[in-house]
C-alpha cells in the first residue's frame, strides 16, 4: 500500500517571531530537516504544506503543496492540501505530521497503521503523555483517508477550523507513543522551546 507523507508548515509562526519557523536551526540543522529525517523513512513519498514563495524551500527538493482554500484557515488547510495531492498519486491513506516536531518516533507511521486496521475510513491521531503524565492529543501528526476529502472540503467551506473537532465528528482512534525518554512530539514555537530541544538531544547522548 502507497502511505505518503506531508509535512504541514503553513502556519505564522507568531510565537517564534514571525518567518518560517520550520527554518530556524536546531543543532545545525533547521528544524524541518529534522523532520524530513524522522519522517522520510517511513512513507513512499513526501511532501511539505506551506505557503508563500515555494523556493524558500527548494534546497529539499520536495513538492511544496500550498493550502487550497483561501484565507488562513489553519491545519486543517494542510490536511485537505494532503489528501488532494495523495488522491492525486492514487493513494487512499496520507500521513501528516507537524513541520515543528524534530523527535517524530520511528514506528510513527506502521503504529497508525495497526491502529487503523478495521476502519472503514481511517482517521487516528498520535498522542503521548504530558509532564504531569496526562494522555495530550497531537491533531496533526494523523494518519487520514483520502475518502474523507469532500467532506472535509465541504466542512472548510463552512468554516471549520478545528482539527480536534472535525476528527472526532469522524470517528478517529488514537494511538499513544512512550514519552518516557522525552514527549516524542515535542513541539518548537518559540526560542525557549528550541533550547529545550537542544537540551533533549543532549541528553540523549
Amino acid at each position: 500500500m502507497i502511505i505518503p507523507g506531508v509535512i504541514l508548515a503553513g502556519g505564522q509562526s507568531r510565537r517564534m517571531g514571525g518567518g518560517d519557523k520550520t527554518l530556524q536551526k536546531l543543532r545545525g540543522r533547521s528544524l524541518v530537516s529534522h523532520v524530513i529525517a524522522r519522517i522520510e523513512p517511513q512513507v513512499a513519498q513526501l511532501a511539505l504544506n506551506a505557503n508563500g514563495p515555494a523556493d524558500r524551500f527548494a534546497a529539499y527538493g520536495l513538492p511544496i503543496l500550498p493550502d487550497p482554500v483561501a484565507g488562513s484557515a489553519g491545519p486543517l488547510a494542510g490536511v485537505l492540501a494532503a489528501m488532494d495531492w495523495a488522491k492525486g498519486l492514487g493513494a487512499e491513506l496520507v500521513v501528516t505530521v507537524a513541520g515543528d516536531t524534530p523527535f517524530l518516533p520511528g514506528d510513527l507511521v506502521p503504529q497508525l497503521l495497526l491502529t487503523a486496521e478495521g476502519m472503514a475510513r481511517p482517521l487516528v491521531m498520535a498522542s503521548s503523555l504530558d509532564t504531569l503524565g496526562e494522555p495530550r492529543l497531537h491533531p496533526t501528526c494523523a494518519l487520514w483517508s483520502v475518502a474523507l476529502r469532500e467532506t472535509l472540503q465541504q466542512d472548510l467551506g463552512e468554516g471549520m477550523r478545528k482539527v480536534r473537532t472535525w476528527a472526532e465528528l469522524q470517528g478517529q482512534r488514537t494511538v499513544a507513543f512512550p514519552s518516557a525518554l522525552g514527549d516524542p512530539f515535542f513541539n518548537v514555537n518559540t526560542p525557549q522551546d528550541l533550547d529545550v530541544a537542544e537540551a533533549m538531544i543532549a541528553s540523549a547522548k
